[in-house]
């Protein structure tokens, strides 16, 4: 809907022969996607926001089934009443995570058996993890000494985000530099001005000055560097639809630490794959740190545990079996 018309070309996600940018001309967008939709024995739509197409489509076409993908957010507060008609009318909805399904049906009263679980995938087209190797451009860039200990949280930084948990991070490693000075928290993200002034106030007040680096924007072709550069991701979140990041670190080997109350308990496997703490805990957040640097080797992700769950091939497997 969004999209400008010339989108898809070159996409490798959406190839131009079954991809169309309507550039915010919504009327056109709804239309077409209505006349297409009713033509259809099935039609996904992929947030809520979109929901109004989904309920025309069943308007006209009855029979056609509109299943719905539910991410966070957007899907766990009140919606008003036009919505949930809009909602009450989709067939089946798609929830990224168990934590998303459960809070829809308790949120909104809808029947369990109209709410599945389809957890996100790895990017089919990120790089191949290899060999552990951090690039020396970074090493430089950032100023990491071989002896170093590499945290890593990758988010964007803002009051809003804060949910996000890194001041909790920066508060356990106030306390973990006393005995350990060999840390370096890479916090990575855009940032608004305002919140990395929020940010140099917890640093100084911890004693960090030598030990955060707050990078500013990283493209996207920089992320497997980033990743091979971090010995232990950690992002201890209160409001995670799923938490891809989590599984992306994963796929470069990097073992994670989440949190235990939303979706990230469903990227780490109820814990297979990570260590899953209290968000909200610095002690518990301390001490999970403290085992992962003391051994971060015994904590690297099960790698084909992960694309057996969380593969581009498994994805592709369980959504036809939806649509079947």
């Amino acid at each position: 809907m969004h999209d400008p018309a010339d989108a898809c070309q070159g996409n490798s996600y959406f190839p131009a022969e079954i991809c169309k940018g309507f550039g915010a001309a919504k009327v056109s967008f709804i239309t077409e996607a209505v006349n297409e939709g009713r033509k259809s024995s099935v039609v996904i739509i992929s947030h809520i926001n979109l929901v109004v197409v989904g309920w025309l489509i069943k308007k006209i076409a009855p029979t056609t089934k509109v299943i719905l993908i539910a991410h966070g957010i957007e899907v766990w507060k009140h919606l008003d009443r036009k919505r949930m008609m809009m909602l009450d009318a989709c067939d089946t909805i798609l929830s990224v995570s168990s934590f998303t399904r459960d809070k829809i049906v308790e949120m909104h009263q809808l029947p369990i058996e109209k709410c599945a679980v389809l957890n996100n995938c790895i990017d089919p087209f990120l790089q191949r993890p290899s060999a552990k190797n951090r690039k020396e451009a970074l090493v430089n860039r950032y100023g990491i000494k071989t002896t170093d200990t590499v945290i890593l949280t990758l988010t964007r930084l803002s009051f809003k985000d804060r949910y996000k948990g890194y001041g909790y991070v920066l508060a356990s490693l106030g306390e973990i530099i006393k005995t350990n000075s060999n840390i370096k928290y890479i916090l990575a993200g855009s940032y608004e001005a305002s919140e990395k002034k929020y940010l140099d106030e917890l640093i100084e007040k911890y004693g960090l000055k030598n030990h955060v680096i707050i990078t500013g924007f990283i493209a996207d072709e920089e992320l497997p560097a980033l990743f091979s550069l971090a010995d232990i991701y950690i992002m201890p979140s209160m409001k995670e639809g799923f938490g891809i990041v989590f599984v992306e670190a994963m796929y470069y080997g990097v073992p994670v630490i989440a949190g235990n109350a939303d979706g990230s308990t469903d990227a780490l496997l109820q814990g297979e794959l990570g260590i899953l703490i209290n968000p909200e805990d610095e002690q518990t957040i301390t001490e999970a740190l403290n085992k992962m640097i003391k051994n971060y080797r015994a904590y690297i992700p099960n790698h084909q545990l992960l694309m057996h769950h969380f593969g581009y091939t498994a994805y592709k497997r369980k959504l036809e079996g939806f649509l079947q």
